[in-house]
């Protein structure tokens, strides 16, 4: 969430409501999770044609995605909450987009051996197992096209920090000039 920015009068506005800041959340998530639905799905598809399977294209694998993108999404927003990577906002920005985008990805590995945890426990399995039984090699392709995935999404993030969202929107959507 971006600090208010002084006005052209020097004032500082006053502290957004409850509902505002509910509403900028929700855009935020929803934003954050559609940029990450794309991904994932392109990532099913991918993997759907790798393997072969395309003539048996299940709409599960979508849906598996999308889900996914919703609670990454959510871990995001958590991350961005307890003020993971603050400290890194008075580098230049390339930095501060990678560094957090680093830290981002491990926090959402660390969700997913929790989620893998409790997945054993819900299945009454030992938890020992879940290191033991993850596919290593799947998981490391996966992260790193997570963590490259988060640069961008970072990097787009810092800018709007940086030069406000209003302006961060004009430049996109505005002719230059």
């Amino acid at each position: 969430m971006t600090t208010p920015q002084p006005t052209p009068s020097g004032a500082t506005p006053a502290r957004p409501s409850r509902t505002q800041r509910i509403t900028h959340e929700l855009k935020d998530y929803f934003a954050i999770s559609a940029y990450l639905a794309v991904l994932f799905c392109a990532m099913a598809a991918y993997t759907m044609l790798l393997a072969r399977q395309f003539d048996d294209v299940s709409p599960l694998n979508f849906t598996f995605a999308l889900i996914n993108a919703l609670v990454i999404g959510k871990v995001i927003l958590l991350g961005e909450m307890l003020h993971l990577g603050r400290r890194a906002e008075t580098l230049p920005l390339y930095q501060s987009a990678l560094i957090k985008a680093l830290l981002f990805g491990i926090l959402i590995f660390l969700f997913h051996l929790i989620e893998e945890f409790i997945k054993r426990l819900i299945h009454h399995e030992p938890t020992g197992t879940v290191l033991e039984r993850l596919d290593l090699e799947q998981l490391a392709a996966r992260s790193i096209i997570i963590l490259i995935a988060l640069v961008p999404l970072f990097a787009f993030r810092e800018l709007s920090r940086v030069l406000g969202e209003s302006r961060l929107h004009a430049l996109f959507t505005q002719h230059p000039g």
